[in-house]
């Protein structure tokens, strides 16, 4: 899928770097800019893609347990406490 992709307010030097560059290797400015893009993402690895769901998964059965223990904790005070009329003042 084509795309546009723009590059804001670069200093002037990075922009003289890319057309030295890009003369060195006998491309347009916007043609090395894609090619250092290409170069710098091929070299990442991405992730499994059922990684994130089992991160999330995990970040999530972490959070309820914490909150069961939570509600539980609210529930003993409030079990406990003066405001819900078990306990006179």
């Amino acid at each position: 899928m084509p795309g546009n992709l723009h590059v804001r307010n670069p200093d002037e030097e990075l922009i003289a770097r890319l057309k030295r560059r890009a003369a060195r290797h006998g491309r347009s400015a916007e043609a090395e800019h894609r090619e250092i893009l290409r170069q710098a993402l091929r070299s990442e690895e991405e992730p499994p893609s059922d990684k994130p769901a089992a991160e999330l998964r995990q970040l999530t059965n972490a959070l309820c347990a914490s909150c069961a223990k939570g509600c539980q904790q609210l529930k003993n005070i409030w079990t406990h406490s003066k405001f819900n009329g078990s306990m006179s003042e």
